[in-house]
């Protein structure tokens, strides 16, 4: 309101049918106001169209919704007697002042349920943005709590989110906006407000709100910066973040420059990870309109990037408005070229451009979107064959030839080489450059590690600086002769890495190294990238001979050809078996959990659970970089990727960051895992031990399965002591950590910090259990200490860590209160204890609240008392025990009486006061509980949550209803306020 111009509404003042998600009058105002001269009769289809549609899921109705939205309503309709049609706009996008804009809050909602939503932004009518934000002062609710209440909301509500955009969560601390379909880990933060990346590693709470809501802004994102992606026989809702948005935007602004001047657009550097596909869609519909219907060329150099990248771009033909082509042969190219004036999206490959005497296409309205722009063949220099005298034009001077007045824009997720001029010259400078340092701040990406077992295959040096001489002339700008000339040298060194010994010891130790400190990180997915096809082939043999098991474990994924071998084929597969076997990879349960890979899937290919790669194969500058940048996704507590190196790739990793930013090469120049986290698994280690100080875990060390049970539970119970709550908080937060650099440097741990390490992640998983919300089963926590001690012992035994109850956790378990009683971990049963009762007490607080004022009074004087020193530890649990059984005995009362929970609530309210009893007869207490239930279901409205109105009525309501039964009796005023209060909270409940 004050600062962006919204009007703003109070819900609960505001008269309306809560069953309709539109606010009427604004709806019609705005669809009118924006489609000045169409017909009233086109407006009365389009909105019948709009609160109609049709069949389908949440996320397909929501689809249709944005279709409207962003490209208006298609109509049919009579006027003057004749059929005429219309498109009709939702909002007027060139008028910015021409829409309502009002955010409303505290909005109910009634469908399957009656919800009260806290905010939502209404853009003419339209319940666009759904805002759920949590108090930063209780300490229960974060964001989330709020994603989860989110969650819960489209099953209860979903039509409130047919008609959303996209979705705000907050907690203050921390301000995320994301889609109905995008899981928590993608809920991103707005971190600027004019597009600046400087400040932004801790953007303030009202960043996001003056950054996204500007009203040119919002429209704008609304309009073009919001996507579907069929993914996986699903779409995906994707809302562009900050950093797209701008560098789209100046993307935009310096082609729009381009196709005046040089057509030289620029280079667009997002590292790997960032999303840069979807830019590129984000883009090429911004384009569409800015430049009036240009055609534009996406090219790539390789058959499987172009096929990646016209998949995505085919994810979102509905988004772009039009279907995308991919050119099959030159001569498809010009076909494509050649039958249009304007609009278009075509995909090629660079090496369908060849040299011509005419070009190709004349065109201005041209736009050449390259994919990694930086590429050796993109030179426009020339070279004479020393044979034949011929002159050889490099590809870039080909592809201008062929479009002379084309715009060319690149793409890149690693930077342009300092040497690398040719590009420039091409492109231009850098329009926007989105670091790793960023990516990995604003959690778009995660950091990547490395860790060398060269030494385990025993390749000597002479070798090594063979492979790096080779493979960079290889890779080099060379000629094609060069490059045969290095292949044929380089299949000397295929014998070499391709000799049985040296697969046959590669692949004990990707055993080894996978078994003991892979399988077990996140879903277990791993790439293992092979020097040849045929390397990959013998490494996919001898794995299956090592470990038979493993026989859907792993399978190599690899181009074929006409003179592969016959027995290959169930190796290179068909293109159906590829997009399969991709399919099954990306899946986290799938049983295919190991890729091994040559070029395929080693550039544009995601799996964000993927956190291992074996390389055994020399790689470096861009290929190296956009290969390991596989492991690089967000995916849940993951905290980076794991490049493990059997080749020599250490050097080509320092000069591949040498074109890196600084603060990319400070961050992330040393990747080794030996010096970055292995040392913060040491910090960390450290930290949790002198936590647990004095606490002797020795027997974890030396002791048996049964020690290690007991010396786990007793190291639960001393840090869950109540008493040491910071204690414990530090202990969660750093224990955290040291499970998160421990799953990167597991291999350079000794036998003693890696039994200690289990040690504290055993305590961990069981507190983390204990203190966070929801149900706790004994089996779960045992299972999965068992599974932990597994992997981090070798531990064969089964250990009951607690005791022979197998049920959840519940206080009106007369067997398990007893076994809690028995526990030797006195602090570990006070945190049970008072976790199950304040959950209880805070279900009563929601219903009953004599019970609550009751209970929650009895909690805190006995947790004080033991936090003062007043009482023992086991006086504490036989006072908690006894408070359990007071609730559990409390709970079973209405049973008896032959009431309602909900009239058990309005009796205690009318018997709060001991003498009101004296006064009457218990039915007639009863009966009066009844009616007032009765009464106020059959007249409740959702007005009474907050307008006073009609609090007042229902207040007048209950006293009128006591009256007749003479409540309450003379000198006992005051306690028609507690039934009165009980009124308003069960109304309340009922209607949230």
């Amino acid at each position: 309101r004050d600062h962006l111009g919204y009007q703003t509404l109070y819900g609960p003042d505001f008269n309306r049918d809560y069953q309709h998600p539109f606010i009427e009058f604004y709806l019609r105002a705005g669809v009118r106001a924006a489609n000045p001269g169409i017909p009233e009769a086109a407006i009365d289809e389009s909105l019948h169209r709009l609160r109609d549609l049709e069949n389908g899921s949440l996320v397909q109705k929501n689809e249709r919704f944005m279709d409207y939205l962003q490209n208006g309503i298609e109509v049919s309709f009579f006027h003057e007697g004749k059929q005429k049609s219309a498109l009709v706009r939702l909002i007027d996008y060139r008028n910015t002042e021409n829409n309502s804009f009002l955010i409303a809050n505290q909005w109910t909602f009634i469908e399957n349920a009656e919800k009260r939503v806290d905010l939502l932004v209404f853009v003419n009518g339209m319940p666009l943005v759904l805002m759920e934000i949590k108090s930063p002062s209780r300490e229960e609710t974060d964001v989330s709590a709020a994603y989860r209440q989110i969650r819960n909301y489209t099953h209860d509500i979903p039509t409130l989110f047919h008609y959303n955009a996209f979705i705000v969560i907050s907690d203050m601390a921390s301000t995320r906006a994301g889609t109905l379909t995008a899981a928590e880990d993608r809920f991103m933060e707005w971190k600027t407000v004019d597009g600046d990346y400087e400040n932004t590693s801790h953007a303030a709470f009202d960043v996001l709100f003056l950054g996204m809501f500007d009203k040119a802004r919002f429209l704008e994102i609304i309009r073009s910066f919001i996507c579907f992606s069929k993914e996986n026989e699903s779409d995906q809702k994707i809302l562009a973040g900050y950093h797209q948005y701008f560098a789209v935007k100046k993307a935009i602004a310096s082609t729009h420059k381009a196709t005046l001047s040089d057509g030289k657009g620029g280079v667009f550097w997002h590292t790997q990870g960032s999303g840069k596909s979807l830019s590129m869609v984000f883009y090429a519909r911004l384009l569409q309109e800015a430049l009036e219907g240009p055609t534009i060329i996406v090219m790539t150099d390789r058959n499987d990037l172009d096929n990646q990248l016209y998949g995505q771009f085919a994810k979102c033909k509905d988004f772009l408005r039009q279907t995308p082509q991919q050119a099959e042969s030159r001569a498809h190219l010009r076909e494509l070229l050649e039958g249009r004036a304007a609009n278009g999206i075509i995909f090629t490959t660079m090496q369908k451009f060849e040299e011509v005497d005419a070009p190709l296409c004349q065109r201005r309205n041209l736009i050449v979107m390259a994919d990694e722009a930086h590429r050796g063949q993109y030179g426009l220099e020339a070279k004479v064959d020393p044979v034949t005298g011929r002159v050889q034009y490099g590809t870039a001077k080909v592809i201008r030839d062929n479009l002379p007045h084309a715009t060319f824009i690149g793409f890149t997720g690693t930077p342009i080489e300092l040497r690398d001029h040719n590009t420039r010259e091409i492109f231009g400078d850098y329009i926007d450059i989105y670091d790793m340092t960023q990516s990995v701040e604003d959690g778009a990406t995660r950091p990547i590690y490395y860790e060398s077992r060269v030494i385990q295959l025993k390749l000597d040096e002479g070798i090594l600086r063979r492979i790096d001489a080779e493979y960079e002339e290889m890779t080099g700008k060379a000629r094609l002769e060069d490059i045969q000339r290095s292949q044929r040298e380089l299949s000397q060194l295929e014998s070499i890495l391709g000799a049985p010994e040296t697969i046959e010891a590669l692949c004990e130790d990707i055993v080894q190294h996978y078994e003991d400190c892979r399988q077990n990180v996140l879903t277990g997915k791993a790439m293992i990238v092979a020097y040849s096809r045929e390397i990959a082939i013998k490494i996919h043999k001898k794995l299956v001979e090592l470990r038979p098991a493993w026989k859907d474990k792993v399978r190599p994924v690899m181009t074929g050809s006409n003179d592969d071998p016959e027995d290959w084929r169930e190796y290179t597969g068909s293109k159906l078996d590829k997009a399969e076997w991709a399919k099954n990879f990306k899946k986290d349960d799938d049983p295919f959990r190991i890729a091994i890979v040559v070029d395929m899937w080693l550039t544009g290919f995601d799996v964000p659970s993927l956190a291992t790669m074996y390389v055994y194969k020399p790689m470096q500058g861009h290929n190296l970089m956009q290969a390991i940048a596989r492991v690089n996704r967000v995916y849940k507590d993951k905290e980076g990727g794991l490049i493990v190196d059997y080749i020599g790739i250490a050097r080509a990793l320092k000069e591949a960051m040498n074109d890196y930013t600084g603060r990319d090469q400070a961050k992330y120049g040393n990747m080794d895992v030996a010096q970055t986290a292995y040392l913060k698994f040491l910090e960390k280690l450290e930290i949790c031990t002198d936590l647990f100080y004095p606490f002797d875990f020795q027997p974890f060390f030396d002791g048996t399965d049964l020690d290690r049970a007991n010396i786990i539970t007793d190291g639960t119970n001393f840090m869950a002591d109540t008493r040491k709550a910071e204690r414990k908080e530090n202990y969660l937060r750093e224990s955290l950590l040291l499970k998160q650099a421990y799953s990167l440097c597991k291999s350079l741990a000794t036998e003693r910090q890696r039994l200690k390490a289990a040690f504290f992640e055993a305590v961990r998983t069981i507190l983390n259990r204990v203190v966070s919300p929801g149900p706790i089963s004994l089996k779960e926590i045992n299972a999965r200490i068992n599974e932990l001690l597994k992997q981090s012992i070798k531990s064969d035994g089964v250990l009951d860590l607690f005791t022979d109850v197998k049920e959840e956790f519940s206080i009106f378990d007369p067997k398990f209160l007893e076994e809690i009683a028995k526990l030797k971990g006195k602090n570990l049963a006070i945190e049970l204890l008072r976790k199950l009762l304040s959950e209880q007490v805070s279900r009563y607080r929601a219903s009953n609240i004599v019970k609550s004022e009751k209970f929650s009074k009895l909690l805190q004087e006995t947790m004080n008392s033991y936090l003062n020193g007043l009482i023992s530890n086991e006086e504490v649990i036989a006072e908690l025990l006894r408070l359990a059984k007071q609730i559990a005995a409390e709970r079973q009362k209405n049973e008896a009486m032959g009431i309602t929970e909900e009239e058990m609530a309005f009796y205690d309210a009318l018997t709060k006061p001991d003498a009101v009893k004296d006064f009457y007869e218990n039915d007639e207490l009863i009966a009066i509980a009844k009616e007032l239930t009765d009464t106020l279901r059959k007249n409740r409205t959702i007005d009474w949550q907050k307008k006073e109105t009609a609090r007042a009525r229902m207040r007048l309501m209950v006293k009128k209803l006591l009256r007749k039964h003479k409540y309450p009796p003379e000198g006992l005023e005051f306690a028609i306020d507690t039934v009165i209060q009980q009124c308003e909270v069960w109304t309340d409940v009922e209607v949230a």
